[in-house]
């Protein structure tokens, strides 16, 4: 584990204070969880957006091969 050193919002640090409190849990443990729970979150925003830029690359050549579809369907 490494050690930090952080600095929070008076609010926050009162109502993180409060619920650990109230859960029986130790603040580093539930600052862990949180920031475990952001950061998969992030990942999936990530991931979404990286989904989408590269689905509208793949869209332009799904679309061109089902041109190319429909045309031999023509001719046929």
């Amino acid at each position: 584990m490494r050690n930090l050193s952080l600095k929070l919002d008076e609010k926050i640090f009162e109502e993180t204070e409060e619920i650990t409190s109230k859960m029986h849990l130790a603040r580093n443990r539930y600052i862990n969880e949180a920031v475990e729970m952001y950061n998969n979150f992030n990942k999936r925003r990530l991931l979404k957006k990286q989904l989408l830029k590269e689905s509208k690359i793949v869209m332009q050549d799904s679309l061109d091969i089902l041109k190319e579809f429909e045309m031999l369907m023509d001719e046929n």
